[in-house]
């Protein structure tokens, strides 16, 4: 049971070295053996508890050895620096997944990560265009990720594919876009042209609402 009255929602970013159609929304094993990747969220309302967690941001870079459902993994969580120490314990308490439901999205995180690095408080800028497919987010000397249409091989025009995940415990329905990353904290790696999702998203310590 979850010892929380918590709900964030807003804009996600889920970025990672895999090709195209992330495997992970598949139950499909990554691309290249291992992942490296990043979410993302702007949130545009939430709250933990009596807390107020409206305009802030967060991120996790994240390191699996294998697929995903196989553990071992590490991750980095980056917090808001505009966000007072409380938001930032309420924010640190929701990554936990101790307030979560089990099988809700941080609580499986909870149980594949075994190496957590220290959390970085830095600034962020973060800009999201959902029906354009594209996004940036850059956390200066950490982390940067820029988001655009996948092109077309031939034609060079923008391609859009959405993926729809009715029981999906992420997100019900993201846009698919090409990603590139530069990640420089404890967990660093470089992609070009790589699987993005962007999604609008709600969680609660129930999962994804409806």
């Amino acid at each position: 049971m979850t010892s929380a009255n918590w709900r964030l929602e807003g804009e996600w970013i889920k970025n990672c070295n895999c090709a195209f159609g992330c495997p992970c929304d598949f139950n499909a094993r990554p691309t290249h053996g291992y992942c490296q990747g990043l979410v993302a969220m702007r949130i545009t309302k939430g709250h933990y508890n009596e807390t107020s967690l409206d305009g802030l941001c967060f991120a996790v870079t994240v390191h699996f050895p294998g697929a995903l459902h196989e553990g071992n993994g590490q991750a980095q969580p980056i917090l808001d620096e505009s966000a007072s120490p409380q938001q930032r314990d309420a924010l640190a308490a929701i990554l936990s997944g101790e307030h979560s439901d089990e099988g809700t999205l941080f609580h499986i995180f909870s149980l594949i990560v075994t190496t957590m690095h220290d959390p970085i408080i830095a600034p962020f800028q973060f800009s999201f265009d959902q029906e354009g497919r594209t996004a940036r987010l850059v956390i200066p000397g950490i982390l940067e990720s820029d988001v655009e249409p996948i092109t077309n091989p031939v034609t060079g025009a923008p391609h859009r594919i959405q993926v729809v995940m009715p029981e999906g415990f992420e997100h019900r329905g993201a846009e698919v876009a090409s990603a590139r990353i530069n990640s420089l904290g404890a967990i660093k790696f470089q992609t070009s042209a790589t699987h993005s999702s962007l999604a609008h998203v709600v969680q609660t310590p129930q999962g994804v609402a409806a």
